[in-house]
């Protein structure tokens, strides 16, 4: 699905004319980052999993 520093695609596009966004903080509220402008929204997680349409890119976490 999903984690921390994936790039997603919402549905509806920012303001400033983007879909693309990035996970910065994850728990019962998902905070996104707009990779165009760079506004950072909060949002519960229910309304996120509404709103997104895909994962982009996967964050490479190396452990």
């Amino acid at each position: 699905m999903y984690d921390l520093g994936d790039t997603v695609e919402m549905k509806k596009p920012h303001a400033c004319q983007t879909n693309a966004w990035k996970i910065i903080r994850m728990g019962m509220d998902i905070k996104i980052k707009c990779l165009n402008c760079g506004q950072i929204v909060m949002m519960p997680r229910r309304e996120f999993d509404k709103k997104m349409k895909k994962v982009i890119a996967k964050h490479d976490s190396i452990n």
